[in-house]
């Protein structure tokens, strides 16, 4: 598999992507310098905003007809690693979706503080900004050991922000599990990477490579695709997570902060994205080979996680196991290893991120006003916040995949998709959704429904200016991805399409 690149440079004139990865850094550097909370958010906004912006122009400016890697900055290798950047389909939307997330939680910042007890809005600024280049960074790096790199760095400002600004007593509890668990998860996949590494060196006699382009023009191996395919697999799986690796979420979106890292979690699909990028397709005859069994956890995982969610009343615990049940339909999409699931699980790992990003703010919004978000302490919020409840409604909708929402579409392709590859996966897929449908709508029609209880009414009040406009943009996304999907399949389909024929050649 050869792909053409295109250099920065030529697009734009400067690297693009080195900026993206280095302004919240500096951002972070000035923060250092204020003293005030009002005054780092301030800055904290204008950083990332500006962030945005720059990850907007540089989608703007995509060529969305090519399936060449666009925006390339290189370096030389030392010792086989490189400072290797660079965007196709399949990376493209992650980093605007990363900026904006990463904007919305600071613009939340003063609030998400304030429900943890602790304040200190300027350093959750900077763990956040720290968060962000670390998800990004990832995102654009073409060389593995770099994008290994920034897997590794994230788990820094994670620990941070789950035990300090975390909302359970079992925070520091939950924070160890979650770096236990994706040290784990790192310490397999390095070794996968190694033996990447090594497999060049046999190959080419040039030595180690962990470029993903010479990688791909070289290729693997058959006979070793297996034991890499399962060291990379490991190291995603309990990333996304995936089941049965899963177990760490739900005391993490618990415990933790209840905007912040939650948003990150349930929004930036890091893992799967790795499979797709990485996994799927450098090991594709060990894909083809055990497809069934990466299809049969993501049965797993859809129904077992929507059946927990089904029991759950606390809306975080729910949110949790949705998002397990969620990665087992994207599993579904990937491993149908066809034009339509690719799409469809590309496409669902973006909607997600809107959607359960848009959840988890308004658990945020909940708990500032009534504490944890337990159906027992909520009921008839509508008579008194109609447009927070409006806005669960929507988001709701959309992760049911009601037409019109961003969810319709990708839940629509990972379908056929499934189909084309076996029946049995279409009908786990459509269970997944059906059963989506049953706890998002229990949770509404009993905690946002009815009656308001004594909590509701005394101190449920309607969204505020701030809570608007994060509502507002998560809802443009929803309906503009739903109505308007064509230009986003225009964009992923040539990377997707090529990586389709890679599995068909070998």
């Amino acid at each position: 598999m050869n792909l053409d690149e295109v250099m920065a440079a030529e697009q734009v004139g400067f690297p693009i992507l080195s900026v993206l990865i280095v302004l919240p850094l500096v951002v972070c550097a000035a923060l250092q310098l204020l003293r005030n909370d009002r005054a780092a958010k301030i800055l904290g906004i204008g950083g990332a905003g500006l962030e945005a912006l720059l990850a907007a122009f540089m989608a703007l400016r995509f060529d969305a007809g090519v399936a060449d890697v666009q925006y390339v900055e290189r370096s030389g290798a030392l010792l086989g690693v490189s400072w290797h950047l660079g965007v196709d389909g399949v990376n493209l939307l992650f980093i605007p979706l990363t900026a904006l997330l990463g904007l919305l939680v600071i613009v939340y910042a003063e609030r998400a503080t304030a429900s943890s007890n602790t304040g200190d809005a300027r350093h959750y600024v900077i763990a956040t900004l720290a968060l962000e280049t670390a998800m990004i960074g990832a995102f654009a790096s073409l060389d593995l050991i770099l994008f290994w790199f920034f897997f590794v760095v994230e788990l820094v400002p994670s620990w941070f922000l789950i035990t300090r600004w975390g909302t359970g007593a079992a925070r520091r509890r939950a924070a160890g599990e979650y770096v236990g668990f994706m040290a784990v998860g790192a310490a397999l996949m390095l070794a996968g990477i190694l033996l990447l590494g090594r497999s060049h060196a046999a190959s080419t006699g040039d030595g180690y490579s962990f470029d993903l382009l010479a990688l791909l023009e070289v290729g693997v191996p058959a006979e070793a695709q297996t034991l890499i395919f399962f060291l990379l697999f490991f190291g995603f799986a309990v990333k996304a997570p995936i089941f049965p690796f899963h177990t760490w979420l739900p005391k993490v979106l618990e415990h933790g902060p209840v905007v912040g890292m939650s948003v990150f979690l349930v929004g930036i699909k890091l893992g799967t994205y790795g499979l797709l990028r990485f996994v799927i397709p450098l090991l594709p005859e060990a894909a083809v080979e055990w497809f069934w069994l990466m299809a049969l956890l993501g049965v797993l995982g859809a129904v077992y996680g929507a059946l927990l969610a089904l029991g759950q009343s606390n809306l975080r615990r729910l949110l949790a196991y949705a998002s397990l049940s969620h990665m087992g339909v994207v599993m579904l999409g990937l491993f149908s290893l066809n034009l339509d699931g690719f799409e469809g699980g590309l496409l669902q790992m973006i909607n997600l991120g809107i959607v359960g990003a848009g959840l988890f703010f308004v658990a945020g919004f909940l708990s500032t006003r009534v504490g944890p978000p337990e159906i027992g302490a909520l009921g008839g919020v509508i008579h008194h916040a109609p447009l927070l409840t409006g806005t669960f409604l929507i988001i709701a909708l959309a992760s049911i995949g009601l037409p019109g929402t961003n969810g319709f579409n990708g839940e629509h392709l990972v379908m056929l998709g499934a189909y084309e590859r076996h029946w049995w996966m279409a009908i786990a897929a459509g269970l997944g959704v059906f059963l989506t449908a049953a706890y998002t709508l229990t949770y509404f029609v009993r905690g946002f429904m009815g009656e308001p209880g004594p909590a509701v009414a005394e101190r449920v009040y309607d969204l505020t200016r701030g809570e608007r406009g994060i509502v507002l943009t998560l809802a443009a996304l929803i309906f503009w991805i739903g109505l308007g999907t064509g230009p986003f399949i225009q964009v992923i389909r040539p990377s997707l399409t090529a990586l389709e024929q890679q599995i068909e050649e070998r």
